[in-house]
């Protein structure tokens, strides 16, 4: 059975334009809602920020069909690649929704550079995607600019980019953003190592929030109490809701790669707690027959969470899955390397576990007077 023939009307036939006879003008790419000059105007503004975050192997300037790096200038010997991507979620509706653009390039940067050092990799370069409706270059730059910081923090190159504008796809404000890292590190020093075994030490590093993981349930909770985001936040008295939430995501990056280097051999993994927890990221570094026990006693929740725990009404292994609970990076040593990777730290870093033979358990398996039995 041949499929059935579908006809098509003649839009446009002999006294028929889809330019207007009486105007008789050119219907041009701006007025279909493409605004080259705009995104000419944008990479303009661009490039000064893009210059402040050069560092040792950028070569040639931002507004080429690509972005050029010598890996070989960086002084590598063996060195593996290692990419990640992401974006921020749905934290960026918030961000629209606000008008606080500010910090939300710090946020996607940080989800990429934060997953390539727990590889035990340098961050070396950093590409951006910005796709929107219709091109409003002060909020692209300012979006662009908190980009440049996020990489500034760390020590990674913005390179190059894209600016996308597509009308008819996004409502009117509405951007999407995407990012793009690559680094590198020795074929040697790739993390986890191999050797995790049972007694080695779990050092947590505080979060600075929410970070970007989590947000379709935050909005849903800040719906479900009547709140708007310019009302004082419930949790952080003399600051608005909507500013508190979009505190920025952590980057580790200079404070991992210091300690390494500090502590030679002694970091033995990494893992950065985004989407899923504490309970569903540490599986990702832990090795067959080893568990991970978290005292949840040591590890000092934020009242955000707090906050959103009382108002969810969710449990601690819930909570503990859902968001980073005040833990952003988690940090696995032997114990007899326990002082000196916490002293490379810092004073904020705090023991908040140890690795145990896995039974039938889970892989993570929280203990404390605030979990149920």
């Amino acid at each position: 059975m041949h499929p059935a023939r579908l006809r098509v009307p003649e839009i446009i036939g002999p006294r028929q334009s889809i330019v207007s006879q009486a105007e008789d003008k050119p219907l041009t790419y701006r007025e279909a809602g493409v605004d080259i000059d705009a995104g000419n105007a944008l990479v303009e503004a661009i490039g000064p920020l893009a210059a402040k975050t050069k560092r040792t192997g950028v070569l040639g300037n931002l507004g080429g069909f690509g972005g050029l790096f010598d890996l070989k200038a960086c002084g590598f010997k063996d060195p593996v690649l290692v990419a990640a991507t992401d974006g921020v979620g749905t934290k960026l509706k918030l961000a629209i929704d606000t008008g606080l653009h500010a910090g939300i390039g710090i946020d996607l940067v940080a989800m990429s550079v934060n997953d390539l050092v727990v590889q035990g990799a340098e961050p070396l370069f950093f590409l951006d995607y910005f796709a929107t409706g219709k091109l409003e270059v002060g909020v692209a730059a300012e979006v662009v600019a908190s980009i440049a910081e996020g990489c500034r923090q760390a020590g990674c190159a913005l390179i190059g980019g894209e600016t996308a504008e597509m009308p008819g796809l996004y409502g009117d404000g509405d951007y999407d953003l995407a990012g793009f890292a690559v680094g590198a590190v020795e074929r040697d020093a790739i993390l986890p190592r191999r050797d995790l075994r049972a007694g080695d030490v779990l050092i947590g590093l505080p979060s600075s929030g929410v970070h970007a993981n989590g947000f379709s349930l935050v909005r849903r909770v800040v719906s479900a109490c009547g709140l708007g985001w310019n009302d004082p936040a419930p949790f952080a008295p003399g600051t608005e809701l909507g500013a508190a939430l979009l505190t920025p995501t952590r980057i580790y990056v200079r404070q991992i790669l210091d300690t390494i280097q500090a502590c030679p051999g002694a970091v033995k993994a990494l893992c950065h707690i985004t989407g899923g927890g504490l309970i569903d990221n540490l599986p990702r570094i832990l090795p067959g027959g080893i568990a991970a026990a978290i005292d949840t006693n040591a590890v000092d929740m934020p009242p955000v969470f707090e906050w959103l725990q009382a108002e969810a009404r969710l449990d601690a292994p819930e909570m503990y899955r859902t968001f980073n609970c005040g833990i952003g990076m988690v940090v696995v040593t032997a114990p007899d390397d326990l002082t000196r990777v916490r002293d490379g730290l810092g004073p904020e870093a705090r023991m908040i576990g140890t690795l145990k033979a896995r039974d039938a358990g889970p892989a993570v398996q929280l203990g404390g007077t605030d979990v149920p039995a």
